[in-house]
């Protein structure tokens, strides 16, 4: 691997991350790498996301790095958020004059994470925070940007941040300095949301008018950049509801790693006051300093602001806490199980998580046996005041209807991620509960109003009440049982395959992990219905008629099922070979895919079940679904279709079996884990032996010579973290005449004059034509150079069977 190309994934507070190219520089004056700006913003993330939650992130992306005053990095501002963003990210969407923007909402440290993979070294945010409804708040903040003219720096902008401290306070507003790591002083005061945006800039404008009247020599209140050398600008309009202000705690794009650090008035009377870097801001918050405290908790934006917005003091006799912002407490978790007789009778579920009752509304309750499944819906977090609320909620109200407590107790954690949690609660002696090992699964959605199956595990263990059976692993997926409706789970026609993550053999060591062959042909996902057979790619396209030759799947299975497995071609030795499935990949004509169907047959070679006779198996552990699947085919059919034998021994071991086979490497997979579809998820690990890339078309450059007429090579690219093509390089080698041919006949198709990559050498530019990024193929290679361009590749051939967004960097 070349240097700066370290990947891997990473858990953040229950949210798998994938992390590339931790090791590339981005700060060349100090060396900070990107590793250590993620470790930045995961560490801040206490401090900062109180000051970013609720509200619309626009982003500055070096993702090359700042560079040096020589040679500046590339940097570009962002709005809008990718399609490839995780699902779990919040989103808020803002109207503009060019259509709707979706922006995402920092409200966990995940995402912080996320932002720094994506290069996001500054982070912006405007003065107001989302409603519940989606639409933009008042502002809870004033903020004045001072900026030092020429001849000025910090000194001059603290002593006129005293100078509007001193105008603020007799009006109750109590400001907080930030040195904003770049030339000059924000300073902060919390607002109560009474104002609109236009009336806080209008009195943030009246303000700096009054000072600049009161000391012409030292300050400005005009944004015209010739009147201000050897003053200080007071620049009031960032208080507009469309602007926004680098946020406290992020990083800045400066040759050197400073931050906009929140700081004390005593440090502004220091005559050497300096901006901090970002080593120094981590060392204060570690010493307990964070001056911007009390503006983040005044703003309301906590885990309880949604809570409160539903809700009103003279309203309800529910538990109003004074703050939006929860302390946790110490000890043993509490729960409380609420009946809630509303317009539809049903239970809350409330654990205490983080200072708050993570909540979720249980139509039937906790499940009796573990049998069935109970559909829980999550709702907004509570106060943890409600452990013990009992009472009658007004008509009208939200929530309206009487309000007992069921049970409650305390409970024990054993896993808690962000689609996933395994508890044992215990409730109160001779309560209805008892001790009952229960698991929430996300099935659908994400945050509020998002769809969970809640599930009484049939292993209760030691503590629990329930007579204990043991089984092979901790997972919630553990007990096999199908939901009670087939809505809880996605629908069969909308599944998509479950893919794995590149890795290496010392990540999957021990015995928690299956080990399959690695098969080189095509994905599919196959689906017999009552007799039925239909064959879908990974990018939903439907390959049915192209291998007639699985016509009769239904005769080889016991029952109806979703599959998942490859299609692959055997060549004589007996090995999967992409080469020959080529021609068969693109056939349309009936004839034609007959004559080759003979020639070139396929097989079908299973690895996994989704669903079986109507009821979803994807919530099972891996190895009760693998004991299905081999259940699930006939014995000596004649159809070409098995289940290949798991690979034994070691990682490595199997590595070595797969390179004396002559195949493609070693997918490892977790015992316990689930079947999560259309999801990447580092529960299934990829181990290749050879480095094979799928890449998006973006040009070719025509022959020459003996190859006028046909393409010399093409030009290939890889989506980067924002979605634009970062290219990948141009490949030639591989390109048979036939094939090249057609190829040529479908670029010409699409060819466009504009380039589609976010940058071209100009060398390979120079006699290029431009084709819209529609295409997908494969290549082999020989490793990555350090400007992320593929070394001696060779074309493999066309991927009809994937979409542009499909391909990411695999190694």
């Amino acid at each position: 691997m070349a240097a700066g190309e370290e990947r891997q994934t990473v858990e953040v507070d229950g949210r798998m991350l994938r992390l590339t190219n931790l090791g590339k520089v981005m700060y060349p004056s100090t060396g900070m790498t990107k590793g250590e700006v993620v470790s930045y913003y995961a560490e801040v993330a206490p401090a900062m996301v109180p000051v970013v939650a609720g509200r619309p992130v626009t982003r500055k992306r070096w993702v090359h790095g700042v560079g040096t005053a020589d040679a500046p990095g590339e940097v570009f501002f962002e709005k809008n958020l990718a399609e490839h963003a995780p699902e779990w990210v919040r989103r808020g969407t803002i109207r503009h004059s060019d259509g709707p923007k979706d922006y995402p909402i920092a409200d966990d440290r995940a995402t912080l994470v996320w932002l720094a993979q994506q290069a996001s070294l500054e982070v912006h945010v405007p003065q107001w925070r989302f409603l519940p409804d989606g639409s933009a708040g008042h502002p809870d903040r004033l903020v004045f940007d001072l900026d030092p003219g020429e001849g000025m720096g910090l000194v001059e902008c603290a002593e006129v941040a005293r100078l509007v401290r001193d105008i603020l306070q007799p009006i109750g507003l109590d400001p907080i300095p930030v040195t904003s790591g770049s030339k000059g002083i924000h300073l902060y005061a919390a607002l109560d949301g009474s104002q609109t945006s236009q009336q806080a800039s209008e009195v943030a404008h009246e303000l700096a008018r009054a000072l600049e009247a009161d000391h012409p020599d030292l300050i400005v209140s005009s944004m015209r950049k010739t009147l201000r050398t050897g003053r200080v600008l007071i620049d009031w309009s960032q208080n507009n509801a469309n602007k926004t202000t680098i946020a406290p705690y992020s990083l800045r794009g400066r040759f050197r790693p400073t931050v906009a650090a929140p700081r004390t008035w005593d440090e502004l009377a220091d005559p050497d006051l300096r901006h901090l870097e970002w080593t120094e801001v981590l060392a204060r918050l570690a010493d307990g300093v964070d001056p911007f405290a009390p503006i983040s908790r005044a703003s309301g934006a906590g885990p309880l602001a949604a809570y409160l917005s539903m809700r009103s003091a003279d309203a309800t006799p529910e538990p109003m806490p004074a703050s939006a912002w929860a302390v946790p407490a110490d000890g043993t978790p509490r729960f409380v199980i609420q009946d809630h007789h509303a317009r539809a009778d049903h239970h809350d579920l409330r654990l205490e998580r983080d200072g708050v009752l993570r909540s979720w509304a249980v139509p039937k309750g906790v499940p009796e046996t573990s049998g069935v499944n109970h559909l829980a819906v999550q709702t907004e977090d509570h106060p943890i005041e409600y452990l013990t609320f009992e009472g009658s909620i007004p008509k009208g109200e939200y929530g309206a209807g009487s309000m007992t407590i069921w049970d409650t107790g305390t409970y024990s954690v054993e896993k808690w991620r962000d689609d996933e949690i395994i508890a044992t609660l215990t409730g109160r002696p001779g309560g209805p509960l008892g001790s009952v090992r229960v698991a929430l699964i996300r099935t659908n959605g994400d945050g509020e109003k998002s769809n969970w199956l809640l599930h009484r595990m049939k292993d209760q263990r030691a503590d629990a009440s329930a007579p204990a059976t043991h089984s092979s692993g901790t997972s919630a997926r553990d007990s096999g049982a199908a939901p009670e409706t087939s809505t809880a789970a996605p629908e069969r026609s909308n599944l998509r395959p479950m893919l794995a993550t590149p890795g290496t053999a010392g990540l999957v060591g021990g015995e928690d992990w299956a080990l399959e062959w690695k098969w080189d042909g095509i994905r599919v996902l196959a689906r017999v219905d009552d007799g039925v057979v239909r064959l879908t790619s990974r990018s939903g396209r439907d390959e049915t008629a192209r291998y007639p030759e699985l016509a009769g799947l239904a005769s080889a299975l016991r029952a109806d099922a979703v599959v998942d497995g490859e299609l692959v071609a055997l060549d004589e030795q007996g090995r999967p070979s992409f080469e020959l499935m080529q021609p068969r990949m693109n056939l349309v004509d009936p004839r034609e895919i007959a004559g080759l169907a003979a020639s070139v047959p396929v097989r079908l070679l299973l690895f996994d079940v989704l669903d079986v006779a109507g009821v979803p198996t994807i919530d099972e552990p891996y190895e009760q679904r693998r004991v299905r699947l081999e259940r699930l085919l006939r014995p000596g059919t004649e159809l070409p279709v098995e289940v290949p034998p798991l690979a034994e021994g070691t990682p490595a071991e199997a590595l070595e079996g797969a390179e004396r086979r002559g195949y493609e490497g070693v997918v490892a997979k977790r015992l316990g884990s689930r079947y999560r579809p259309g999801v990447r998820s580092p529960d299934w690990v990829k181990l290749k032996l050879s480095r094979t890339q799928e890449v998006v078309v973006g040009g070719y450059r025509r022959g020459v010579g003996s190859r006028t007429g046909l393409i010399r090579s093409l030009l290939v690219g890889i989506p980067g973290a924002d979605g634009r093509l970062e290219y990948a390089g141009r490949v030639g080698s591989g390109i048979g005449e036939r094939q090249g041919r057609a190829l040529l006949q479908a670029l010409r198709e699409i060819e466009t004059d504009v380039s589609p990559f976010v940058e071209v050498p100009a060398a390979d530019a120079s006699d290029a034509q431009w084709v819209e990024p529609r295409l997908v193929g494969e290549l082999e290679f020989g490793e990555w150079t350090s400007t992320g361009v593929a070394r001696h590749p060779r074309w493999r051939g066309l991927r009809p069977d994937k979409s542009p967004g499909d391909v990411v960097r695999e190694a």
